[in-house]
């Protein structure tokens, strides 16, 4: 009887690290999908016709995006519950501003409409996964 009751802590410590783990994971997969995502911003703004019209877009783009991504990574490392959602929560904020930009240059450069629209799909993503953590810290 002894040997099952610690298989079973056992089996129940090791489902306890998996789920430490996946959410690790998890964390390292949202920063490595926003950093990719500044990435490609970037790559998409080299081909855009610097212009009056095209240059403020441009810079408000690259830095929204870039927050994103500076926002969450200053989220993981929160010492409070407070301040947690707040760095979440202008994630969220900075992923809506990226999906305005986009449109914009979308409106100005012809040929880059699947690009944006692959974008904004991502900037959209993000929002939802940003509501959902704050939805779900917040209960």
């Amino acid at each position: 009887m002894g040997n099952k009751g610690s298989n079973f802590q056992k089996s129940n410590i090791q489902s306890n690290e998996k789920t430490k783990m996946k959410n690790r994971k998890t964390l390292f997969d949202l920063e490595e999908r926003t950093k990719d995502f500044f990435g490609r911003v970037i790559d998409l703004c080299k081909k855009i016709p610097v212009n009056p019209i095209t240059k403020r877009q441009i810079e408000q783009l690259v830095a929204s995006a870039g927050s994103i991504g500076a926002n969450w990574c200053e989220a993981s490392e929160c010492e409070s519950k407070k301040d947690f959602v707040h760095k979440v929560k202008i994630s969220r904020k900075e992923a809506k501003e990226c999906q305005l930009w986009l449109f914009g240059i979308k409106r100005c450069v012809n040929n880059l409409d699947e690009e944006c629209d692959d974008l904004i799909a991502e900037a959209k993503e993000f929002v939802y996964i940003f509501t959902s953590i704050i939805n779900k810290v917040q209960k």
